[in-house]
């Protein structure tokens, strides 16, 4: 069951890209080939992952200009100015990224460190893609009890450093294609959101979170995407004699299973469901469907699996910022609302449905957002809605097999 919230808005979201745009022509220079097969794997994946620009917080020497915590501090600092906000007023940093810049110590209290904050509550989310929503989920319930009156959720990726050729030297460059493929689909960014127990009255359309819901099956599904485990996944890099054997085992490789990605997309199909049919939402009442996908490859599997379930949300209605922006993980959901709300007026009823499946090891996440009047009614606190009226079976119909079934 999603957890649904009736004092918390959305004050100001903001993002930080480092550096110029990288252009599809201008990557080698970032992301050198490691060898003869490079060329020819780099123009098939970005063929497919409809990436036309990213960016890279590392220069073309390799050298970082700004680290993962610094990024994430960029991003804070942009979204409080929007709101006029100091971090002094806020009460809770939150993060997600699937990884900072140090093992220890957590990376909400180095971004914390890096913006040279007062003292308040932190938290650490580490995963992939959904993290950023469980690091927003815990800012949003610690306002719903009243511990805060204001709480930033920052999600910030890094991936470049991993990327760069020498990291492949040890392995004398010859790579797996689960290690290949992650280099052309994966870039450096960073997003934040500052939810608020107070009304915004600032304008006349306030952005309201109406639930959040986050569910892991990993108990059903091996692991897709990682970075730590020999491609077999049978050993970790803590179990190696050194650190430079784990690397030359390619145990400090990022790699990602794209065999299980198709099955990421049927549980994520099943949620969206039984979301529906359990009504939470409906359909054809989302003005705004924000989709995090990898790639554009997958935009027909997700379009043809919401029609075949009879859930369609008009392709229009879509919003993905993936191809000027790229693929930067747990942040992408954050950057996406952050420049979707930068360049859409809202209106008082519209919906937002936010959509994002992680591939690590299988997580599904959703949340709604409702946009109302600065001067709506107090709203009730919601509880499970009733039954939706569409028939199971119109649903279950064209769906594949339940993820899980005991």
């Amino acid at each position: 069951m999603p957890t649904p919230f009736e004092n918390v808005w959305v004050e100001s979201t903001g993002l930080f890209m480092p550096g110029d745009p990288v252009t599809n022509g201008e990557l080698d220079a970032y992301i050198a080939p490691l060898n003869r097969a490079s060329e020819r794997l780099k123009r098939k994946i970005l063929q497919e992952n409809g990436i036309e620009r990213r960016y890279y917080s590392v220069d073309k020497d390799g050298q970082t200009r700004w680290s993962n915590a610094q990024l994430a501090a960029e991003a804070a600092r942009a979204c409080l100015a929007r709101a006029g906000v100091g971090l002094p007023e806020v009460g809770m940093l939150a993060t997600g990224s699937s990884g900072g810049d140090a093992i220890l110590p957590g990376f909400a209290n180095m971004v914390h460190g890096e913006l040279a904050g007062p003292p308040m509550e932190t938290l650490t989310v580490q995963g992939v893609c959904a993290s950023s929503v469980g690091a927003l989920q815990a800012c949003a319930q610690a306002l719903e009890l009243g511990t805060h009156g204001r709480a930033l959720a920052v999600a910030a990726e890094m991936p470049s450093r991993l990327f760069k050729r020498s990291r492949f030297a040890p392995r004398g460059y010859d790579v797996d294609f689960d290690a290949h493929f992650l280099r052309w689909m994966l870039s450096d960014g960073a997003g934040a959101v500052l939810l608020t127990r107070t009304p915004p009255a600032s304008t006349p359309v306030r952005l309201r979170v109406k639930w959040i819901q986050q569910r892991s099956f990993s108990g059903d599904y091996p692991v897709c995407m990682q970075l730590g485990l020999t491609l077999d996944r049978g050993k970790s890099y803590l179990d190696f004699p050194s650190a430079a054997e784990a690397e030359v085992a390619g145990a400090l490789s990022l790699r990602q299973d794209i065999r299980l990605l198709p099955h990421l997309f049927d549980v994520g199909i099943h949620e969206y469901a039984s979301l529906a049919k359990d009504g939470w939402f409906r359909p054809e009442e989302i003005t705004h469907f924000l989709c995090h996908y990898s790639s554009a490859r997958f935009i027909p599997v997700v379009d043809d699996l919401i029609t075949r379930a009879n859930l369609k949300i008009p392709r229009e209605r879509w919003y993905s910022n993936l191809a000027w922006r790229g693929n930067t993980g747990a942040a992408s959901i954050f950057v996406m609302l952050a420049e979707f709300l930068e360049t859409h007026t809202l209106k008082p009823g519209d919906k937002l449905l936010c959509f994002i499946p992680e591939s690590g090891r299988f997580t599904v996440a959703h949340m709604l957002l409702e946009a109302e009047a600065a001067d709506a009614p107090p709203a009730q606190r919601p509880s499970r809605p009733p039954p939706s009226a569409r028939p199971a079976e119109d649903t279950d119909a064209g769906l594949p097999a339940a993820p899980h079934d005991p």
